[in-house]
């Protein structure tokens, strides 16, 4: 999770977020490179003195200044349109996960499993433990297996509402009437948290998400303690 004063990205725990985190990169040292060039034009051109009043078109700087900037867009569109066809990949699902956003918690469906469904509501300020997160933990966690492929199925009962989990790089929109799905891989165990990331309505930012992830045989004895109970 983000913590105070944390001006990077979170630590990735799934193989597409590190992609994201590599794309960032490429992407940012493109930008970092271009402003330090054209600043230093601009900073130039205050100092010196070459100046040509018969100068009325310059054909080759001209093909330069158009060429180089298209030859540099692609190698930011390339790797874009790569990282995009992964993140809309589906590889046969292990586990099939459904959630349903409503004002003010969310509703989660087990499709593989008989009757294990719950809500996931935020805890309250005053309830929370003494290792709590504000804001942040639920009283209904998401438990899923580690090292497994896991789709999620996203809709919405009320108004669109956005299931986002920054960790994972996962980001769906949960739209009345519509069923979206995504996927991602889980490398590593641990709690994930995430928050609905629309705004359409008051006190929506306290929409939050818990993933647990655990080896697939935890998950196997909770998912059957849950389908006995």
């Amino acid at each position: 999770m983000s913590t105070w004063a944390n001006l990077g990205l979170q630590d990735s725990a799934s193989p597409l977020m590190e992609q994201l985190i590599f794309f960032h990169d490429h992407a940012l040292l493109i930008l970092v490179m271009i402003t330090v060039l054209v600043g230093y034009l601009m900073f130039m051109l205050f100092f010196n003195n070459y100046i040509n009043r018969f100068l009325l078109h310059g054909q080759l700087i001209e093909m330069i200044w158009t060429i180089l900037p298209a030859i540099i867009l692609l190698f930011i569109a390339l790797p874009s349109l790569r990282l995009l066809y992964w993140l809309h990949e589906i590889n046969e699902p292990s586990v099939t996960l459904k959630s349903i956003g409503q004002q003010w918690s969310w509703s989660y469906e087990y499709s593989d499993f008989h009757n294990v469904e719950f809500d996931s509501y935020m805890i309250p300020t005053n309830e929370l433990a003494n290792d709590g997160f504000d804001s942040l933990d639920v009283d209904n966690r998401i438990v899923l297996p580690m090292n497994s492929q896991i789709r999620i199925l996203v809709t919405a009962a009320d108004v669109i509402h956005s299931w986002t989990i920054p960790a994972l790089g996962v980001k769906v929109d949960g739209t009345p009437g519509r069923l979206n799905q995504t996927n991602f891989f889980i490398n590593r165990p641990g709690l994930f948290y995430g928050q609905c990331s629309e705004i359409c309505g008051a006190n929506h930012s306290f929409m939050p998400i818990v993933i647990e992830s655990v080896p697939v045989n935890y998950f196997i004895k909770w998912i059957s303690n849950n389908v006995n109970s």
